[in-house]
């Protein structure tokens, strides 16, 4: 398989690409004689945007400038040490002369191995109880993670994403108009995943229903707002959250303020700086979440709790929270116009999800 290779300036936008088309999940990037520069990986792209990148942004600035590399005449056993060495699925052959050659994964090597350390998350908790009183009268006779996205319920697309990362086992949280829910989706036969409800008596918020749970998972699992539509790689959040050793990793939009006036800094009656129409930058909860089991006991039984509530408990307890940025498509379809843009998006990208 040939890799395609990128440049020093090019940007993140192309990296991110290269790695999604890529079954070895991870780019290469070379000068104009094929020398070696550096790699990027799909977390090397989100810590670059933590730090205030855009994917306007050159992969020099993101990619790892000293990679594990072998000699292009390597044996298969020597690149199995150096990958188990050094904690890397994938190492780029280069000649004497440190000329990219060609890239060698795990999978290439020792597929066995390659899929017992490529586990993903235990199963999957949607939480699918919620009104959604920002888009009546349309939620008046359906919950909202039940509306149409061009033409497919958005519970079924996030069935899609979730059976594609893997992910075969989910429980719906659900409460109002639950029955609608229930019957279109059942026990998920015709989906080819699992299905299994926690029915809430009484409104739990957005992590209350995790105390209903039959069972305590021995992996990380996945949570997620039953109206959140996105495109991103479940997978991806999952290996995300396994390097970071957290115990909760948050998924968070890039939402920019626009001000659209002359801005002033004062200093009593005197004017100190002008800044003409600023913008600023927040890393906004998207509703996806990897968990790892410990957590699960923080969560009462019985009551309201969010999770926020459960990240602000982690947190006062000095337990590690991460935040995964996301670059991908994402809509929370909060209104009517949100609703219209994403079956736009749909119309125009079924192939996405």
């Amino acid at each position: 398989m040939i890799e395609r290779l990128l440049q020093p300036n090019s940007k993140l936008f192309d990296a991110v690409a290269v790695i999604e088309n890529s079954i070895r999940r991870i780019a290469i990037v070379v000068d104009g004689s094929k020398k070696l520069l550096g790699t990027l990986t799909d977390g090397d792209i989100r810590r670059t945007l933590l730090a205030g990148g855009t994917l306007e942004t050159e992969v020099s600035r993101a990619m790892n400038p000293k990679p594990l590399t072998a000699p292009e005449m390597s044996t298969e056993g020597h690149l199995l040490n150096l990958m188990r060495g050094g904690h890397v699925m994938a190492i780029p052959l280069v000649d004497e002369e440190n000329r990219f050659v060609r890239l060698v994964h795990l999978m290439d090597l020792s597929p066995h191995e390659h899929q017992i350390q490529s586990s993903d998350f235990e199963f999957a908790v949607i939480m699918a109880g919620g009104e959604g009183m920002r888009l009546r009268p349309i939620t008046e006779h359906i919950p909202k993670p039940m509306v149409e996205i061009a033409g497919v319920p958005l519970l079924e697309r996030q069935i899609n994403r979730l059976r594609k990362a893997g992910i075969k086992k989910i429980y719906f949280a659900v409460n109002y108009l639950s029955h609608v829910i229930e019957d279109y989706l059942k026990g998920g036969a015709d989906f080819g995943v699992e299905i299994s409800y926690l029915r809430e008596n009484v409104k739990m918020g957005t992590g209350g229903a995790l105390s209903l749970l039959p069972e305590k998972p021995h992996k990380p699992i996945l949570v997620m707002n039953g109206d959140v539509l996105t495109t991103v790689n479940l997978s991806n959040l999952f290996q995300f959250h396994q390097k970071q050793f957290a115990e909760i990793t948050v998924a968070a939009i890039d939402y920019h303020l626009e001000i659209p006036f002359g801005v002033i800094h004062a200093k009593g009656t005197y004017v100190q700086v002008l800044q003409e129409k600023p913008s600023q930058r927040f890393l906004c909860n998207a509703g996806v979440y990897a968990l790892s089991p410990e957590v699960l006991s923080l969560v009462p039984k019985d009551r309201l709790f969010n999770m926020t509530d459960l990240m602000t408990t982690c947190l006062n307890s000095n337990r590690s929270v991460s935040v995964f940025p996301l670059h991908e498509y994402w809509s929370d379809i909060g209104t009517p116009a949100d609703l219209d843009q994403a079956r736009t998006f749909f119309l125009q990208n079924e192939a996405l999800i």
